[in-house]
């Protein structure tokens, strides 16, 4: 499997800067690996909780995520500020597979980008619910930029 290209910022419509942190370093002086996951997930649910769907303390519907992937291509480390780029390249019944880059602050390339896939559940059951209408209706900017 062939590694992809760097992304580039015009191809997000969405973007969140995040600080990153001392902890976020490894003992090679650069953001570690799984830190990125934090980063994905963070730009994701500030969407969500600004676009007033997600209630994640009451809301009868949650996103599980079933599948994550990340490709690296430049180093970033604390002190930097990063921009996360946030779209969506897919949107199903009932989930939805939102695609995340990181770049360092004002860059055009991005320094990791990736993907994970959210399958939206009953809260009770674990079942998977169709997407509610809210949900599809926020969704749909980043999906169609």
């Amino acid at each position: 499997m062939s590694k992809p290209s760097p992304t580039q910022r015009a191809d997000y419509p969405h973007f969140l800067t995040i600080p990153t942190r001392w902890a976020d370093n490894d003992v090679y002086g650069h953001v570690n690996n799984v830190v990125y996951y934090s980063y994905f997930d963070t730009v994701v649910n500030e969407y969500l909780l600004r676009a007033g769907v997600l209630d994640f303390e009451r809301g009868s519907t949650i996103g599980l995520v079933v599948e994550t992937q990340c490709n690296y291509f430049a180093s970033i480390s604390f002190p930097e500020r990063i921009e996360a780029g946030l779209r969506v390249t897919k949107l199903g019944n009932t989930s939805v597979r939102y695609e995340v880059a990181i770049f360092s602050a004002g860059a055009d390339e991005a320094s990791a980008q990736g993907h994970f896939v959210h399958v939206y559940v009953d809260r009770e059951t674990r079942r998977p619910v169709a997407l509610p209408e809210a949900l599809r209706a926020a969704l749909e900017p980043l999906a169609n930029a």
